[in-house]
C-alpha cells in the first residue's frame, strides 16, 4: 500500500526501424498499434521500460 501510484503511458511513435529489443520491451508494457494507453503500477521494473523507450512514449503521472 505504500506505493499505490499509477502513470499512464501513451505510445506515441511507430515501430518501424526500432531495434527488436524495443518493440518487445513495447509490447511488455502491453502497447501495440500508435495512440494506444495503458496505466500501469509505478515501479522501477516499469520505470526501467519507460526510460529505453523514451523516444517512443509518452508518460503521463
Amino acid at each position: 500500500m505504500a506505493n499505490d501510484k499509477t502513470i499512464k503511458v501513451r505510445l506515441v511513435k511507430g515501430l518501424r526501424g526500432t531495434q527488436a529489443r524495443h518493440r518487445l520491451s513495447v509490447k511488455a508494457l502491453g502497447l501495440g498499434k500508435v495512440g494506444s494507453v495503458r496505466e500501469l503500477k509505478d515501479s522501477p521494473q516499469v520505470r526501467g521500460l519507460i526510460n529505453q523507450l523514451h523516444y517512443l512514449v509518452q508518460v503521463e503521472e
